[in-house]
């Protein structure tokens, strides 16, 4: 990762966000330079993601020049707490639009799978019998359940462990270790953490 600018303290943020509200574009310039690192921080959490560190830090960045564009300091919020807000919606974007353009699926892609494990695609549905189409209608109704309880039960941190251990909404599958690495935690802590949201989930299921 790249080094940046040390955070500005208390008084200088004031004082460069009022020459901003002058029109200062330099101010702006330095309040954006001096939050790099809040941008460093917040992509550390997406690192899971099939994206770059390079190309999360460049959305990042966008999110925090349109914190910094539209901060009003009489909210009386801190701009690192609006920045972060703005930082994370930029890369949830990206990821949504990147995820609903995967969905564009041809007759031939996969699907899914049957019962017996094989990969389906949207041709063999329309080839299927009636009964065939009951039986794949009641799985996905299992999976849609499972990713109620998924948003519903789960902490965050329950969220990223089932999340990238399971690989859903896209992500690879990763290992206990792996995973533990990646959160700077135990592997048998992440063991704990999976055991106790498949509980929950499974609990919500029944």
């Amino acid at each position: 990762m790249k080094t940046f600018k040390k955070p500005l303290t208390s008084a200088e943020e004031r004082e460069y966000l009022k020459l901003l509200k002058e029109g200062d574009q330099t101010a702006r310039d330095i309040l954006i330079e001096h939050n790099m690192r809040l941008v460093a921080h917040i992509i550390k959490k997406y690192a899971f993601t099939d994206k770059e560190m390079d190309d999360l830090l460049s959305i990042g960045t966008i999110g925090l020049i349109k914190a910094v564009n539209t901060f009003n300091p009489d909210r009386g919020n801190k701009l690192s707490s609006y920045a972060a807000k703005c930082i994370d919606n930029e890369i949830l974007m990206l990821l949504r639009s990147e995820k609903k353009r995967s969905r564009e699926v041809s007759l031939y892609e996969p699907i899914g799978t049957d019962k017996e494990g094989n990969e389906i695609n949207l041709m063999d549905v329309i080839e299927m019998d009636e009964r065939e189409i009951s039986e794949l209608v009641a799985m996905k109704e299992d999976l849609k359940k499972l990713y109620e309880a998924y948003e519903t039960c789960l902490s965050d941190k329950e969220k990223k462990v089932i999340r990238f251990r399971y690989g859903l909404f896209g992500s690879d599958e990763y290992t206990q270790r792996e995973i533990a690495k990646a959160l700077g935690i135990s592997r048998s802590y992440v063991s704990r953490i999976e055991k106790g949201a498949l509980a929950k989930m499974k609990r919500y299921m029944q």
